[in-house]
C-alpha cells in the first residue's frame, strides 16, 4: 500500500531463540500516508501490522512448543501453514524454524512484504504469500495448520474470523489463534461453538524479557469429528 523508507530493526526472543525483525519506522508517517488515510476513508482501514503485539509473542511461544513431529506430514514430510494476518511475519518466521512450510498472508501486500524480508532476515526461504482479505476467504483453498494473533481486534472481526477457519481449515487441521483476552473472546468462543468446531484454550503470556508482560489466551481450533 504505502511506501516505507525508514526502518527499524527489533530483536526478539522467543523460547530462547532470537529472531530479527524490520518494521516500518516513523509510524505516524505511515497512519498520514494518503494511501492510508485513503484506506480508513474507505474501509476503517488501520496497519495494525506495523506494530509487534504481544499476541504475536503468545502465538510464536506456542508454535515453537507444538510437537509438530507427531503430526501426519505429506510424502515431501513438511506440514503447510497458512499465517493469517502475517504482520511483521513473526509466527510463520517460528513455523518456519520448526519445520514447516508456510503462506504468509495479510489484507496489506505491504505487511506481506515486511513478513517475507523478515523470512530471509532470519535465513528461511522456504515460504510463499498470497493477498488474503479474511472477510473473503478464497475459494477451493484448504490449508491442515492455520495460525493468527490479535485478529479479533474488533468486534467486528468475529464472525468473518470463524467463516474463514470453518472454510480454510482442512478436515483434521489444527488452526491456533493467539489473543490477550479481548472483549471479542467470549463472543468469538461462542460463535467456534455455532460454526461446528471445537476449541481448547491454553492460558499464554509474552512481552519482552525483563519488561511488562501481557496475558492472553491460545485457542486451538478443530473441526468436530463426530
Amino acid at each position: 500500500m504505502a511506501a516505507v523508507k525508514e526502518r527499524e530493526r527489533e530483536l526478539v526472543i522467543v523460547e530462547g531463540t532470537t529472531f530479527k525483525l524490520d518494521r516500518p519506522g516513523g509510524h505516524d508517517l505511515l497512519f498520514d500516508h494518503p494511501a492510508v488515510r485513503a484506506a480508513y476513508a474507505a474501509d476503517s482501514y488501520i496497519p495494525y501490522w506495523s506494530e509487534l503485539w504481544p499476541a504475536a509473542r503468545m502465538l510464536a511461544k506456542a508454535i515453537l512448543r507444538e510437537p509438530w513431529d507427531e503430526y501426519p506430514k505429506p510424502s515431501d514430510g513438511k506440514l503447510e501453514a497458512l499465517e493469517v494476518g502475517c504482520g511483521l511475519g513473526l509466527a510463520g518466521i517460528a513455523a518456519l524454524k520448526r519445520g514447516l512450510r508456510v503462506t504468509f498472508s495479510d489484507i496489506d501486500q505491504l505487511a506481506v512484504r515486511f513478513a517475507t524480508e523478515n523470512a530471509r532476515l532470519n535465513g528461511f526461504r522456504d515460504f510463499t504469500t498470497m493477498a488474503i482479505d479474511l472477510r473473503c476467504p478464497p475459494p477451493d483453498v484448504r490449508f491442515p495448520v492455520i495460525i493468527g494473533s490479535d485478529l479479533l481486534y474488533e468486534p467486528r472481526m468475529v464472525d468473518p474470523v470463524v467463516n474463514f477457519i470453518s472454510t480454510t481449515l482442512a478436515p483434521g487441521g489444527v488452526c491456533l489463534i493467539a489473543d490477550p483476552d479481548r472483549e471479542s473472546a467470549r463472543p468469538f468462543r461462542w460463535a467456534i461453538q455455532n460454526a461446528g468446531l471445537t476449541t481448547e484454550c491454553a492460558f499464554a503470556r509474552a512481552g519482552e524479557p525483563g519488561g511488562e508482560r501481557t496475558k492472553g489466551t491460545v485457542y486451538r481450533i478443530t473441526h468436530c469429528t463426530t
